[in-house]
Parts: C-alpha cells; structure tokens; sequence
C-alpha cells in the first residue's frame, strides 16, 4: 500500500452557528501532486488553516505521517515537515529577496547562541551550507539575480514565486500552495505549472495546492478533492472530476423548474 503522508479524518470547523467545513476525509500520498477545488466560499482556505495548525479543528484530526497534530502551533507543524503558501501573499516585504529565503531555513540550523556571537567554524559551515542553498532555490525559480533586491520591489507574479521558494527553503514533506497562480498571466502561470511539477519530483516533495485555473489544477494534479459549503462532493482523478454532474452543478449552478 501507498505510505500516507497528510490525513484528514472527520474534520469539521464551526464559527459560531456556521459550519465552514463539516466532517471532511481525504487522503494525500506521498510524492502526490493533488488539488483542493471547490467555488468562492467553499471552505478550502479554511481547510488549509486547519492542516497547517492556524485554525484547530472543532472536530476531527489531521495526521502527519501517521502523528496527529492536535494541539501543535503552525511552528512546530512546519518542523515536522509541512509548509504552505498564502492567498494573501506574506513576505517581508522590506527584507531582500535573498533574507526572506535564509530567514525560513534557519529553522533547521543546528549551531546555538555561542557560535553565533563567536562565529565559530560551525556557525560558519551551516550559514554558508544555508546561503548556498538558498541561491541554488532562487536558481531553479530564475530569481536569483534579484537576490539582493527588497522583497517589494518584485512584480506581484514573482513576490508569488518567491512565497513558495520560501517555503521550500523550510525542507517540507509535503507543501501547501494556496492559490499559488493568482494574479498570473498565461505564460506565467504555465511556466509555474512547469516548475511546481519540476520541484515535486527534484525535492521529493508532496504537493497539496488550491487553485482557482482549472486549466492548471487539471494539468497537473493527479487527484482532487472538491469541496461545496464545507462538504467534500466529490474526490478522483482530473478525468473523474471534470465529468462529476454533482461538481458541475456547483461550478455552474442548478436551473430552477420553472
């Protein structure tokens, strides 16, 4: 059987009277690229909060390679492995590009305060072995002649890219993309799609992404969950998915008998 490395069972949150997602299951193997669908007010934002630790389920569990990560902050989740990107972008903004990178890989460094202040020769090792790899990270997303560019001064497609090799930077398991593509053009968002599949299989690495470009998430994603008000409607492969009259309706709408 295939390993499972992101679980969710029965998961629901409620705010108040309002239930935004209402007893959720779904599966993410490892090495995955999977989608998470659904029209505006689904519930998929919210789905991540709770994956992620931002949100702590009114009911349910989220497993992480098998350990539930009930009671964890988003900190302590994303050393353990799992990582995400926001809708609304989140970097420091008047940091360089090449900080905002070093910054998220410093959650591995091993060396303590003392090496630090002293800049002994493990300081020195790791911090050179973290810039190393941040370039090599900016490299594969073409960025790295902006590395010493502040952060703000990126068009908005690039502050998108830079999100996600930020979060690559952490060394994640699995890694969320929440709407990774907004705000894209065409050649943009097919040379992300390009690059997200690229990624997946150099680092190893399993993708869960929100996704609003049909176009993309049916491109690339090998199974997608779709949700409508909080509730999985239906789960499968892209063909599966485009077919499913009960998604079709919730794209489209139902006519009312006349």
């Amino acid at each position: 059987m295939p390993d499972v490395i992101l679980e969710a069972r029965k998961i629901t949150m409620q705010f108040g009277g309002l239930k935004a997602v209402d007893s959720l299951e779904f599966k993410i193997e490892k090495g995955q690229l999977a989608g998470l669908i659904g029209p505006n007010g689904a519930g998929k934002t919210t789905v991540f909060n709770m994956l992620t630790g931002v949100y702590a389920p009114t009911s349910g569990e989220v497993l992480l390679c098998g350990k539930s990560l009930a009671g964890l902050k988003p900190f302590e989740i994303s050393h353990l492995g799992m990582t995400r990107t926001f809708q609304n972008i989140r970097l420091f903004k008047d940091l360089t590009v090449l900080d905002n990178v070093l910054i998220a890989g410093h959650q591995h460094m091993k060396y303590g305060i003392f090496d630090a202040l002293v800049q002994t020769k493990k300081f020195v090792t790791a911090e050179q072995g973290l810039m190393d790899k941040a370039m090599d990270l900016l490299k594969i997303f073409k960025m790295d002649d902006k590395a010493h560019k502040a952060a703000c001064s990126l068009p908005y497609g690039e502050q998108r890219k830079l999100e996600i090799v930020r979060a690559l930077a952490t060394d994640p398991k699995i890694i969320l993309l929440d709407e990774p593509a907004a705000g894209m053009n065409h050649s943009e968002t097919h040379h992300l799609m390009e690059t997200i599949a690229k990624i997946r299989q150099q680092f190893n690495l399993t993708v869960l992404l929100i996704e609003h470009d049909m176009k993309l998430v049916m491109g690339i994603c090998e199974n997608i969950v779709v949700l409508d008000h909080g509730v999985k409607i239906e789960e499968g492969h892209p063909g599966k998915v485009q077919t499913s009259q009960r998604v079709i309706e919730a794209y489209l709408g139902v006519e009312e008998p006349g």
